[in-house]
């Protein structure tokens, strides 16, 4: 089984560059102000010129409106949006049907009550990503290095592709995978020096430890 792995919250042409040389499938972006990876449109214009054809791109929004989403779009040329609020299905519908471009849709969890609310997006998302729940003081709900318990999703049935994020690093990768047998891991503060500065060496590692991971799981 091949594991989706994904790079998320890359803001230089460098730490691109080191993820996309290392095999990443998946390069993510973010658009959302208080975050400190947080992209400019002309950023993301340069940055997507360097991913195209190499990687999936992948642009994180938090409730963006439509025109902020048209100005991601028309600047990055996304291959999927990643919805990372508190969207409703209603609004992945319109999202969906307005820019024709796949959804990932971010379900935060805590506890198997967060899990209740899978049903409603598996109808309309093409993916969904599991993240650990932000605390209630939190300015941003992902990147904050938070890990959630893994077996919660070991009773999941859902045929929709998953991924895991929240605290995953080199060192964890391999159990997060095992664990929630997620098809797919996302990593973006497990990369980092300091909060928004992601490190080459430490996204190499991870994306190897992620193809290791693969390969037990093959056996």
């Amino acid at each position: 089984m091949s594991l989706v792995v994904k790079i998320c919250g890359l803001s230089t042409p460098e730490t691109l560059e080191a993820a996309l040389d290392a095999g990443a499938d998946m390069a993510g972006f973010v658009f959302f102000g208080p975050s400190p990876r947080h992209l400019s449109f002309t950023g993301a214009r340069e940055l997507g010129l360097q991913t195209k054809g190499r990687a999936a791109k992948v642009a994180l929004t938090v409730d963006a409106d439509d025109a902020t989403l048209a100005n991601i779009v028309e600047a990055l040329q996304p291959d999927m949006l990643q919805l990372h609020g508190s969207e409703s299905a209603a609004r992945l519908r319109h999202i969906k049907q307005k820019f024709q471009l796949p959804l990932m849709k971010v379900i935060a969890v805590e506890t198997a009550v967060d899990l209740e609310s899978v049903p409603v997006y598996a109808g309309v998302a093409d993916r969904i990503l599991f993240d650990a729940r932000a605390p209630k003081e939190a300015t941003r709900p992902g990147g904050l290095g938070a890990v959630f318990d893994w077996n919660l999703l070991q009773q999941l049935e859902l045929k929709l592709p998953f991924m895991v994020s929240g605290g995953l690093d080199a060192r964890n990768v391999a159990e997060a995978a095992r664990i929630s047998r997620a098809g797919g891991v996302d990593v973006s503060s497990g990369v980092e020096s300091s909060p928004g500065i992601k490190d080459p060496e430490m996204i190499r590692a991870f994306i190897r430890a992620a193809r290791a991971t693969e390969e037990l799981m093959v056996r």
